[in-house]
């Protein structure tokens, strides 16, 4: 018989508070515990950091947290199950169907599924969203099932499934897991909530094809989107918010503003093509930023569009990463990679030649190379969308060169830099998260121990004194050093990574960058990588559906449409446009025939800023009559008083 203390382990709650429970308690018992609410609201549990269902025993004592709806790991679980449910739906419904992966993303889920010679589109997710409410009304457990690989193997082989087959062999013995519910088995490592029934409100959204794994080369499979809720008005909220996206889609605003345009049969798809309003947007932002950072002591660069493979060998962008780059160019039939040429994927080892080119005292420390470069990735051509996911793309890279005890420093006036930017264009909402490295596993990392901590500390101390609000991550650092990026809300609640600055300890090693210190010794400078709008194409996309193509007046490719009443008064129109012009304001005539009801109504959907109204009483008395656009008064004031009104809001916006 075991003695006393070893049937019982002690649980740590979230608060520190620790119980005393029998070996072998489950989530749910423990949940049932704490209280009625919780163990009705509990969705899985965490234990030791690994998320888990609530009915597996636990053994050892552990710190936990019980995960509901309000937990990011809840929703996920939430909407692993939806998928399993899905699953089902689609196996009731298309009996030949071979499922493949179906994981829960960061709003909702999918499945990837082979229908044979069988068909599904947008028209058919009704019938199968229909079939999951009628499943989950069964309210049927999520049962896990440990098999042997034989057992696993021995099964897809009599389901025919060469995709769950081909997944088991890369499995070992012992880490296999099945679960079932109602008439759907799947090979799954969880974990799920505990029942179908709470889940009560799903939604399937799209259809689309994807390659099995990602390869182009494998069979297409059909990829089904959705989403679930426990209650409905959050599915309303969802549908809401997903009615004003659709509005504010930057694909189709972009089209309707006339700010750039795809071609992918001739040009190639991924690669947008700016048009003259898109071009005056994205050169008013950079002229912006450049203004900026040669206040602040960077210097500008300009780097080629391509590079030797050599370069990228010693960056380790080749062969690293040359499943999400452009096939190498060679050329003069020799066919020798090494001397072959690559389509720049990154600007920094550029920056890092220009760095080598001199030598460097302390004193010349920090070195700051800017640049708004364009570089080349191969996307699969599945996942581009529009300007958020492109083949090419314009980095407003900078990098900075500095010696350890200089990175706080750095960080900071980075920090104040990309705050200025996000605040300029009402980015109100926004976390920053310092990702650091694991300490449990740091062989995966490169560059000093004492050197980390420091650089952690120092992203740490920066962020705290520029009050920033900050989450940590640990194991996300990259493996060349500790980064803080910038989590940015946008109008309808959607999370995006926009600004990023990130520590090298790896670049400076494989080109052996130096600087000479105070003892005249050679030192080993700390690289920062630094992009506060991140890319130009993905900020202007998310920007257009933060604002709804209602840019600021500073930042509108049009900012003042002139509309004289007739044509008896176009002379004064021009005129009043010369003289914004020679303010450095773009304006635009509308000299045409139409009404001027008709020409406001034409400048409110172009979304610009103010339309100046002239006529016989504004010529004579040197005025115009500001319509501001959403707003049906009018305000009749000098031109030198408007010039001054937009010198104003660009200075308060951008101050």
């Amino acid at each position: 018989m075991p003695d006393a203390a070893s049937d019982t382990l002690t649980i740590t709650l979230p608060d520190g508070s620790t119980r005393t429970y029998s070996v072998g308690v489950t989530g749910r018992e423990i949940a049932e515990s704490i209280g009625a609410g919780l163990a009705r609201a509990a969705l899985a549990i965490t234990v030791n950091g690994t998320v888990q269902d609530l009915e597996r025993p636990i053994t050892e004592s552990a710190e936990i947290a019980i995960l509901t709806w309000d937990d990011d790991e809840g929703k996920e679980t939430f909407w692993h199950s939806s998928a399993h449910l899905m699953a089902e739906a689609l196996q009731a419904l298309y009996p030949d169907v071979q499922f493949t992966i179906g994981p829960p993303i960061e709003r909702g889920f999918y499945y990837d599924v082979d229908l044979g010679d069988g068909t599904l589109s947008a028209d058919d997710l009704e019938a199968v969203e229909s079939k999951m409410k009628e499943l989950a009304k069964r309210d049927v457990s999520y049962e896990r099932r440990e098999v042997s690989k034989d057992e696993a193997l021995a099964y897809y082989k009599d389901q025919g499934n060469p995709y769950k087959l081909e997944l088991i062999e890369d499995l070992d013995d012992g880490e296999i897991t099945f679960y079932e519910q109602g008439q759907f088995t799947d090979l799954c490592r969880g974990p799920h909530i505990p029942s179908t029934g709470r889940i009560k409100y799903p939604k399937l959204l799209s259809v689309a094809g994807a390659y099995w794994r990602g390869d182009e080369s494998n069979p297409q499979l059909t990829r089904i989107y959705g989403i679930s809720f426990p209650k409905k008005k959050m599915l309303d909220a969802f549908l809401e918010q997903r009615r004003l996206a659709k509005e504010r889609d930057h694909r189709k605003l972009g089209k309707e503003l006339n700010l750039f345009t795809f071609n992918a049969d001739v040009v190639g798809p991924g690669l947008p093509m700016w048009l003259p309003k898109g071009a005056t947007l994205r050169e008013t932002l950079a002229d912006l930023l450049k203004d900026e950072q040669l206040k602040r002591g960077y210097e500008p660069v300009v780097s080629p569009h391509i590079g030797r493979l050599a370069l990228y060998r010693t960056s380790g962008h080749y062969p690293y990463y040359k499943d999400s780059q452009f096939p190498p160019m060679h050329f003069g039939g020799e066919g020798d990679e090494e001397d072959g040429y690559l389509l720049k994927p990154m600007n920094c080892p550029h920056h890092v030649m220009m760095y080598k080119h001199d030598m460097h005292s302390y004193r010349d420390l920090p070195v700051r190379f800017a640049e708004f470069g364009t570089v080349y990735r191969n996307e699969q051509s599945g996942e581009l969308g529009g300007l958020t996911r492109v083949r090419g793309f314009t980095q407003d890279d900078a990098h900075i060169f500095c010696t350890p005890e200089q990175v706080k420093a750095e960080f900071k006036d980075v920090i104040d830099l990309t705050l200025k930017v996000l605040g300029a264009l009402d980015f109100t909402e926004f976390t920053a998260q310092i990702s650091l490295r694991d300490p449990q596993n740091t062989d995966k990392y490169v560059g000093d121990d004492a050197l980390w901590t420091q650089a952690e500390q120092a992203i740490r101390e920066a962020a705290e004194e520029m009050n920033l609000d900050t989450v940590e991550k640990t194991g996300e650092a990259a493996f060349y050093g500790p980064k803080l990026d910038f989590m940015v809300e946008d109008a309808l609640g959607r999370e995006w990574q926009l600004g990023t600055i990130q520590v090298d300890y790896n670049l400076p090693e494989r080109f052996d960058l130096t600087y000479v210190d105070a003892e005249d010794e050679r030192q080993r400078p700390v690289m920062i990588h630094r992009a506060p709008f991140g890319s130009l194409e993905r900020f202007i996309g998310v920007l257009i559906e933060h604002c709804g193509g209602n840019f600021p007046s500073w930042l509108a490719p049009v900012q003042a449409m002139v509309i004289p009443v007739g044509a008896d008064f176009n002379a004064y129109a021009e005129d009043v446009a010369t003289q914004l012009r020679d303010a450095d304001l773009r304006v635009k005539v509308d000299a045409s025939d139409d009404t001027v009801g008709y020409k406001i109504r034409e400048a409110e959907t172009q979304k610009i800023p103010y339309m100046l109204v002239v006529g016989g009483r504004e010529e004579e008395a040197g005025t115009v009559a500001v319509r501001a656009h959403g707003d049906g008064q009018q305000e009749v004031i000098s031109v030198d008083a408007f010039i001054e009104k937009m010198q104003a809001e660009r200075e308060a916006a951008w101050s």
